[in-house]
């Protein structure tokens, strides 16, 4: 192996999308575990798009309302929901613009493996897969994992 592929190999990671529900937090969970027993850093991903219609307001927000800090403080609250001051990994936290699947089909590319929860906060959580892990299942380009829920939902 040359020592570009060694770098390359190095910096490969497990990607996983985090939106702050149950399944995204079990798929964290489930996530940090692999990342422990491979070695690999861990980069939580949180995607968002804004429209008004998708925070369920009919108003427009205030004009000082920044929706990139709004994820990212709901990707810190998860990270802190889940990581104990002992897990000694490496964590990279990504906050993107854009809709979910795409941002993790885009990461795919260069990950070694991608995580989701089966459900996120959609409209239609009684479906056997989400419309993102659905569309990571069938794009990405490396394995994925769905992880299904604790909650209500998860044994339906």
């Amino acid at each position: 192996m040359t020592s570009a592929e060694g770098t390359a190999a190095s910096q490969r990671r497990i990607v996983v999308g985090v939106d702050g529900s149950e399944p995204s937090l079990a798929a964290l969970r489930w996530a940090l575990s692999q990342a422990e027993l491979t070695g690999a850093p861990l980069e939580v991903v949180s995607a968002w798009k804004w429209s008004a219609s998708n925070w369920g307001w009919e108003t427009l927000p205030p004009p000082d309302y920044d929706p990139a800090d709004e994820a990212r403080r709901q990707l810190d609250k998860a990270i802190s929901a889940v990581l104990t001051p002992g897990d000694a990994i490496e964590i990279r936290r990504s906050v993107v613009e854009g809709y979910a699947a795409p941002v993790l089909e885009a990461l795919s590319k260069t990950a070694d493996l991608v995580v989701v929860g089966s459900h996120g906060h959609g409209e239609l959580v009684g479906l056997l897969l989400g419309s993102v892990s659905e569309h990571c299942v069938t794009h990405c380009h490396c394995p994925v994992v769905v992880i299904r829920g604790t909650g209500r939902h998860a044994h339906q």
